[in-house]
């Protein structure tokens, strides 16, 4: 498996999600609850910006329609979406957040 830098650690903010491009895949990295998550950027329900919504309860939630996705695992627990979206196994090197492309859902 192979891990690229997505950002440093000190660049987040607790339930801030922070938008990257990993070899032009739209990655959303978001800390909360002591852990550090990457989940891919666009809804699956309307091609938005997952990064612009709201993080809470280790969910993201979709800011156009209101579809919540888990971070852990990508699958929504709110309608309208009804497919999930691929997260990304993350790792921490020192300040560095790494990330592989390989799908873990």
């Amino acid at each position: 498996m192979t891990f690229v830098r997505a950002c440093g650690l000190g660049e987040l903010e607790d339930d801030t999600p922070k938008r990257v491009e990993l070899d032009g895949t739209p990655v959303s990295i978001v800390q909360t609850d002591g852990e550090v998550f990457a989940i891919h950027d666009i809804c699956s329900h309307a091609n938005v910006s997952l990064s612009e919504g709201e993080v809470d309860d280790c969910h993201i939630e979709c800011w156009l329609h209101g579809s919540r996705f888990d971070l852990r695992s990508g699958k929504p627990d709110a309608l309208p979406a009804t497919r999930p979206v691929p997260v990304y196994p993350v790792k921490i090197e020192g300040d560095d957040v790494l990330v592989s492309l390989t799908q873990e859902s």
